[in-house]
Parts: C-alpha cells; structure tokens; sequence
C-alpha cells in the first residue's frame, strides 16, 4: 500500500507527464529559397538570404533551391512548395492575371509580396566573329533566350515584338540555361545569348574573359514600346571586358515574393532580415547594391504580405 505522501507525489507526477503532452510544441519552421540556374544572379544571392533566415530567423531551417528562375518560382508558390522567391516583375504580373502563355495554368492568387529589389538588364552578347552588332543583324544567326517560359525567355519575346522581329527570323533557337549558352558561343556553335540579370553576371563575365565579344544595343525606342514594367537604361562601358563604350538596353524590375501561407511573423522577418543584412547580399553579388528599402514597395504587381506590410508600416515606409 503507498502511503499518503507517496500517493500525492504519484499523482503530481502523473498530472505533470499529462499536463507536457498537451503543450504546444513549436514545430521546426522550414524556409525554401527558390532561385535560379547556379551561374545567375539569383542563386548566389539566395543562397546568402538562406544562410541569413536559417540564422537569425529562430527555429528556422533554411534551403536554396536552384529552379529554371521566374516562372518556375511563381509556379511552386502557388503550390506551396517554398517560402519566398526571386521572380522579374512582368512574370509576377502576368502570374496575377493567369496568363497561360505566359506558362501559368490560371491566376496564381496566393502570391503576396515581400519586396521590390533590384533591375534584370536584358543582355544580349554575341561572339564579335558572329559580325552580330545590331538586332537585326541576329536574323539567319543562332541564339539561346533562356529556358522556354522562363522569365528570360518573355523578356526575350518582349524584346523581339518591339524590334519588329519574331524567332523565326532566326536560324537557330535554343533554350538554353546561362552557363550552357556561354559554353556553345565558347565553343563556336552558337552565335549570341540572350540573358536577363544583374549587371557583371558570372556566365557573361566568363564569355568575356574566354573570347572577344559585342554587347548588343536594345534600342530606347524600342523599349518605349513595350512599356511598363520595362524602362531604358545603358550597361555602362567596361561592364565585360572589352565592352569599350555603354550599351542601352531594357531593364525589368525583380522582386522577392512570398504565399499567403506563409505566417505573418515569417514573412515579417524575411522582410526585415533582407534589409538588414544589405551588406552580405551584396558581398554574395554586386547586384544587391541597388536593393533600396525606400524602391521597395514601386511597382510591386500583386498585394503585400500582411508581414512585410508590418515591416513597412514600422519604418515609416508606408501608411
């Protein structure tokens, strides 16, 4: 027989064993970057957002996922199959709206935005022994323009609509990731890629240091057709070696988006995190120079995260 004592401290215990059992265990948050191809500009900077959220972001597991970029990104938000991702401002938009030439199956309405972050420049180089100095001279050439779908690749439908041209001018199309490109010019069977990044992105860095190259102009006029989300802007001279003089081009904004099942308080230290660690993305890649929290929410294609719209309330940055 337990005695009195031996009787309370029994069932103390046994209230106790019942009482842990019914308290909330917070479960591992897991956080999946979606990027790009590894010689782009996404993929390094995602691969510093990954190190900065599984850090700071407490209980946080953080991955990199290195996907065909844009399309692919908005896609598997929809799915919920990652956190936040990289994806060019046209291809959110037409994301919102369903585009489904675009390569949406219907209006991707989970999205939520985390922020506005720096300008893709539409990039078109060729071998200077392709004698290509001009869009026009890419007709009866070859040219990759990125994975079909991609974000690249509409920048590169974009591009040629407004210069009056279509892929079957060309004598070859490819479809090509950017590292795979640079490898065939390199290889002299293929004439010009064209690749939409940040500036001094690896793979064209590379073609530069390898063979002798021009960068070819996207004209203003041009790129006044097309529109918003697209502006004109000029890849300044020395940006690749041998690049003597700048270059215009088009440019189209990038942003970081999220899901709307992503929690509140996640989203809100992503949003947080990225700005505050400005100085690692940048040493990740010199195209983070040009993230500004002040740009953050111009242009943004589909509505704010209610996370980041707390960050931006709390900085003065929205009303």
């Amino acid at each position: 027989m337990l005695d009195l004592k031996s009787k309370f401290i029994a069932a103390g215990a046994v209230a106790l064993s019942l009482g842990l059992a019914t308290m909330p265990v917070k479960a591992q948050e897991f956080i999946n970057v979606l990027t790009g191809g590894t010689s782009g500009v996404y993929y390094p900077l995602g691969v510093a957002l990954s190190d900065i959220y599984g850090k700071d972001i407490e209980g946080a597991r953080a991955q990199v996922q290195a996907t065909k970029a844009s399309v692919e990104n908005l896609n598997l938000l929809q799915q919920g199959k990652g956190e936040i991702a990289f994806a060019l401002g046209d291809s959110v938009k037409l994301a919102w709206e369903g585009n489904k030439e675009a390569g949406y199956p219907g209006k991707l309405d989970k999205l939520r935005g985390i922020a506005a972050i720096y300008p893709n420049y539409i990039q078109i180089v060729a071998s200077a022994e392709s004698g290509i100095k001009t869009l026009a001279d890419l007709k009866g050439k070859s040219l990759s323009v990125g994975a079909p779908a991609s974000g690249t690749e509409l920048n590169a439908r974009a591009i040629f609509e407004a210069a009056g041209m279509k892929y079957e001018d060309l004598g070859k199309v490819e479809y090509l990731p950017f590292a795979e490109s640079v490898e065939l010019i390199k290889n002299r069977q293929l004439d010009a890629t064209l690749q939409s990044a940040g500036l001094g992105v690896a793979s064209i860095r590379d073609l530069s240091t390898s063979l002798k190259i021009n960068v070819v102009a996207v004209p203003k006029a041009d790129v006044e057709k097309i529109g918003a989300p697209y502006i004109s802007v000029v890849i300044p001279a020395n940006t690749y070696d041998g690049q003597t003089e700048d270059v215009e081009t088009a440019a189209v904004g990038n942003f970081l988006i999220s899901h709307d099942g992503v929690s509140e308080e996640t989203a809100y230290q992503m949003t947080k995190l990225l700005f505050e660690n400005l100085d690692k993305l940048t040493a990740a890649h010199a195209a983070a120079k040009a993230i500004d929290p002040a740009k953050a929410l111009d242009g943004m294609p589909v509505p704010l995260h209610p996370g980041a719209e707390r960050y931006y309330k709390e900085k003065g940055l929205l009303k």
